[in-house]
């Protein structure tokens, strides 16, 4: 991982206004950006959507809004995997709608690990409308389904990203899954 002190200080800058600080951070960060890209696609096999494509598409996301701000490391990671929640879903409904008109169906699990990637489809779609009436109930523990299943993120590297303690994270994951599958059956 990059050095937290110079990131830091390279987020204050383009808080700033400094267009090229933020580009210097994401090159800096390029390379994580891609592992989470990389985790979250894994299994996705003839998909047009692949790692690279991911960060840059979440890329142009970050840099077109001029509202985004980023206070701190955690705060990009974060940003970053909303990003890529957003990318994806957009692919997902992009891929539904040419392929059978955009037909949902009823998700009925939320896997624990997401080593395997994320499933291109209507899974996802419903996912990222149960998260989005999690975050309305509770942020942080969106916060925590979308670093974890969306960014790929460990327990251990969402609580070092959050400065929290494994523990509270392992258990906001497991609300926020609990919440989620009972948003996803009642759909």
């Amino acid at each position: 991982m990059a050095d937290t002190a110079d990131i830091t200080l390279l987020l204050d800058a383009a808080r700033e206004g400094d267009r090229g600080a933020l580009d210097r951070v994401l090159s800096t960060l390029y390379q994580e950006l891609h592992t989470m890209a990389r985790r979250q696609l894994a299994g996705q096999h003839g998909q047009t959507l692949d790692a690279t494509a991911l960060v840059h598409e979440a890329y142009l996301k970050l840099v077109g809004r001029r509202e985004a701000q980023f206070d701190d490391r955690a705060h990009f990671f974060a940003y970053a995997a909303s990003a890529m929640r957003s990318v994806v879903v957009d692919y997902a409904r992009q891929r539904l709608a040419q392929k059978r008109g955009g037909d949902l169906h009823r998700v009925t699990e939320l896997p624990d690990d997401v080593e395997g990637g994320l499933r291109l489809d209507e899974e996802t779609l419903g996912l990222d409308t149960a998260l989005t009436k999690l975050a309305g109930v509770d942020p942080r523990l969106a916060q925590v389904v979308e670093l974890r299943y969306f960014a790929g993120l460990s327990e251990l590297e969402i609580a070092a990203l959050l400065q929290r303690s494994e523990r509270s994270i392992r258990r906001d994951w497991q609300k926020a899954r609990l919440y989620l599958l009972a948003s996803l059956k009642d759909a």
